[in-house]
Order: C-alpha cells, then sequence, then structure tokens
C-alpha cells in the first residue's frame, strides 16, 4: 500500500543520514585522541586510519541501535508534526497497521546488530589490541615519522630524519642524539641505509657525515668526520598481549567465552555477565523500536521536541543500566539470575501496556484523580 512503501522509503533515507552523523561524531571524537598519540611519536601516522576503523567497528551496535530509535522516533514525529499521520488516521489506518512495515524495516538491522554484538565487535577489539601490540614491537627505524624528532626505546637515543623510503630501507638527512656514559653525542649525515647482518642484527649505516662529541661537565668537544658510521637498530623483545588471556574477555570469542564460563567457576560471574551484555543488545534493539514508536506522538502544546527529549532519556538510562548490571552481575553482587532479565522484562512490561494505551488510543500516562466527587 503507499503508506507502506512511503513509510520505507522514508525511514531508509533518515537511518541512512543518521549512521553518517552518529559515524561522523564518534569518528571525530576518537580522532582527536589518536591524533594526539600521533603527534607525540607514539603511534605513527599510518596506522590512524586503521586505529579509527577498528573503534567505530566495536561501538557499531550501539549506533545501529541508536540509528534505528532515532529514525523512527524522526519519522514518525514528523508525520504528526505535518499532519500526515492524521490525514492516514482519518482514512481508516490504525496505529496497529504501523509495526509490521516498521518491524520489517528494523528485523534485519536488528539481526546485524546481534551479528556485531556477538562476533564483530569481538573481533574489532581483539584486532585492535594486536595491532597496538605489534606496534610496540616495531623497531627504531620503523617507527621513526619523517619531519618529527623520536626518542629511542632505551630513552639514550633521539633520532630526526626528513625522508624515508618506502620500503624504509634508506633515510636522508638524518640527525641522531646519543647519551652515554655521561656524554652527548651528536651524528649528523646526509644520507643512510639499512643493513641486516647474518646474526640477524641490524644496523643504519650513515654515509658522509660527522660526530660531534662532548662531556657534560666540561666545555670539551670533538669532531669526526667519517665515510661510513654504523648504529644499531634497537628492537623490542615481543611482549604482545595475550588477545586469548582470560583477563581480557572483551576481546574473546562469544563462543570462547561459553566455553570457559562453564569451565572456570572463578571466572563465570564475569564471563556470563559479557555474555549476557552481547546478547542483550539486539534484545533491547527491539524493545527500543516500540518505546520510540510510542513516543513519536507530537502533542502541539508540549511543543516539538519534549517527545524526543523523553526518548533519548530512556534510551540512555536503558543502555547504562545494561552497563551497571553487567558491572554488578561480574562482580558477584546480585546474582545471575537476577542479572538481565528483570531489567529486559519490566521494559517489555511498561511497553505492552503503553502499547495497549495507544491502541486504546488512551493517553500513554494514566492519570489519577484522588478527590471524590
Amino acid at each position: 500500500m503507499l503508506y507502506k512503501s512511503t513509510l520505507i522509503k522514508e525511514l531508509f533515507y533518515t537511518s541512512i543520514s543518521t549512521i553518517l552523523v552518529l559515524s561522523g561524531v564518534v569518528v571525530a571524537q576518537r580522532a582527536v585522541y589518536i591524533f594526539r598519540l600521533a603527534s607525540k611519536g607514539i603511534i605513527p601516522n599510518d596506522t590512524i586510519e586503521t586505529v579509527l576503523v577498528f573503534n567505530l567497528l566495536k561501538h557499531m551496535p550501539l549506533l545501529l541501535s541508536l540509528t534505528i530509535f532515532i529514525t523512527i522516533l524522526m519519522t514518525l514525529s514528523r508525520w504528526y508534526r505535518d499532519s500526515e499521520m492524521i490525514t492516514w488516521l482519518t482514512s481508516g489506518l490504525s496505529i496497529k497497521k504501523l509495526f509490521l512495515p516498521i518491524l520489517n524495516f528494523c528485523l534485519p538491522v536488528v539481526i546485524l546488530i546481534g551479528v556485531l554484538s556477538l562476533y564483530v565487535s569481538p573481533w574489532a577489539i581483539q584486532k585492535a589490541e594486536e595491532y597496538k601490540s605489534g606496534l610496540k614491537t616495531r623497531d627504531e627505524i620503523s617507527a621513526l615519522t619523517p619531519g618529527s624528532f623520536k626518542e629511542s626505546k632505551s630513552d639514550n637515543r633521539v633520532f630526526y630524519i626528513e625522508g624515508l623510503d618506502e620500503i624504509g630501507k634508506s633515510v636522508k638527512n638524518i640527525f641522531v642524539q646519543s647519551v652515554e656514559k655521561n656524554k652527548i653525542g651528536v651524528v649528523v649525515s646526509n644520507e643512510g641505509e639499512r643493513i641486516e647482518e647474518k646474526s640477524g642484527e641490524e644496523y643504519i649505516v650513515l654515509k658522509q657525515g660527522k660526530r660531534y662529541e662532548s662531556i657534560k661537565e666540561t666545555n670539551e668537544f670533538s669532531t669526526t668526520t667519517f665515510d661510513e658510521y654504523g648504529l644499531l637498530i634497537e628492537k623490542e623483545t615481543p611482549n604482545l598481549l595475550s588477545i586469548s588471556s582470560l583477563d581480557n574477555y572483551e576481546a574473546l570469542p562469544t563462543i570462547d567465552l561459553i566455553k570457559i564460563a562453564f569451565s572456570r567457576q572463578d571466572l563465570r560471574n564475569k564471563y556470563v555477565a559479557e555474555i549476557m551484555f552481547r546478547a542483550s543488545q539486539p534484545v533491547s534493539a527491539i524493545i527500543l523500536l516500540f518505546i520510540a514508536i510510542l513516543l513519536s506522538y507530537v502533542n502541539p502544546r508540549a511543543g516539538r521536541s519534549m517527545n524526543i527529549i523523553t526518548a533519548l532519556l530512556i534510551f540512555i538510562i536503558y543502555h547504562n543500566l545494561m552497563g551497571v548490571f553487567q558491572s554488578l552481575v561480574g562482580t558477584g553482587k546480585i546474582s545471575l539470575w537476577f542479572g538481565f532479565w528483570p531489567l529486559h522484562l519490566f521494559f517489555i512490561i511498561t511497553v505492552s501496556f503503553l502499547v495497549k494505551r495507544r491502541l486504546n488510543n488512551l493517553p500513554l500516562v494514566p492519570s489519577f484523580s484522588f478527590i471524590k466527587k
């Protein structure tokens, strides 16, 4: 029918614009922090995009849930505000007939939220940790960013290079300051190249340069001109974060969480709480879907933004309560059986009550009168 095609079309375009805006907000917020790390030389510039993608995938279940919530709220609110809903209602359309097309539109998104929450987000967290740990084991030259100073892992050398080729084998205009045995040495060279010995040690061989050396307590210094000067490249012993570590449960696949939860009694509460939180993401999305439909009614006397503010407060409270109950279950302060289901059951009962009142054309909040006639 016409109202179904019109509704689906508007839901689609509104959802696309909403997810783009929300994703942009998340990327912008994380980009500030990541750019700060890159400016300090903690992470290389070529890793910014990868880290941002992993962070976006981590928060995608929440973003999609908020997207369908806002999409339904804004679409139906506009219908009420522009009197389109009044036109449909007077032509014989009931609120009940809006549920099915909205559910059909949102069901693929809810399934996607479940897949992201149970599988993709843990994988993104795992890969992000592996990636960050891999960056920590990069040697000094690989971690250098042309045009910036970088301190070595042993804190006794400072590097500066003006240019570095794509494979990192040759450098141009390099400056190295080192401190060793109360002596300060400065080496400058126009060019250099990386050389790997048979023993596995790597050197950067500087060509046609000078070395200046001085003692801290005196003003004496010496100058040495060299044709070739070798510097040993420090390599940190790999100390990668064990992604399979039992403490890093957020990065574990859901199947592994279930296996460990039933085999380790000491970790059962924490792991079951994480499993329940992941499973709660699509469940909460469905419940919030109905809340958005019910709160989309715009009362001109109450203002156009009143229902949106109320709906967003409910969304925030709902998801914050999910995090609170996850923490309580994980720390063992409440039983596993009284963890998440009472919260969802409360919202399900509340939504059922409000749906019944809306279908009977009654106000969502009943008025209680204590004045006897």
